[in-house]
């Protein structure tokens, strides 16, 4: 939990929440958000599925087109940053390529890439959209790839910890951020 004294010390920054689709990304950013809202806390979520409805609507599935789609996400939640909020992305953003050049978008902002962990089959059973259940050409996990992060500065395992649990682990990562 935020102790209502770090709320002056919580610098902008950037939550970049990557994994197969029905990891939990989007519910995790939904309750981060509500968490920080609580301690009056400027934040917004960057939802991968609602920005390809507007913003992103025009690209498809291809290489270049997720790339594309990556890129942009990362320039808009680089603004909130600057204009000082904490940005939260819930987007699958499947090759590690375009996930680093997230943090050169970034340069001195702070950045932080959290691997929201599932297998895949416990995806597939959440299948919260019935994405699996269309058995989708291209279909990041399935049939097309999906980098795992290296590196990730957060990994959460979503099929072993519940989502207070998870939530509390991007917390406390982010009241140690100076």
């Amino acid at each position: 939990m935020i102790a209502p004294a770090f709320k002056a010390e919580i610098r902008p920054c950037c939550y970049w929440l990557t994994g197969l689709s029905g990891a939990g990304k989007s519910t995790l950013a939904q309750e981060f958000k509500r968490r920080l809202d609580e301690y009056g806390l400027p934040v917004v979520v960057l939802d991968g599925d609602e920005l390809r409805q507007g913003l992103n609507a025009g690209l498809g599935f291809s290489r270049e087109d997720r790339a594309e789609n990556v890129r942009r996400i990362a320039h808009v939640a680089k603004l909130f940053v600057e204009a000082g909020l904490v940005a939260v992305v819930s987007v699958i953003a499947p090759y590690r390529e375009d996930r680093a050049k997230n943090r050169q978008i970034f340069n001195e902002l702070p950045y932080f890439e959290v691997f929201v962990d599932a297998p895949l089959g416990v995806c597939q059973k959440r299948d919260p959209k019935g994405l699996y259940a269309r058995h989708l050409h291209g279909f990041t996990g399935v049939s097309a790839p999906y980098e795992v992060p290296q590196t990730p500065d957060i990994r959460l395992s979503t099929d072993r910890d519940d989502l207070h649990t998870c939530v509390e682990i991007i917390l406390r990562h982010l009241t140690q951020q100076k």
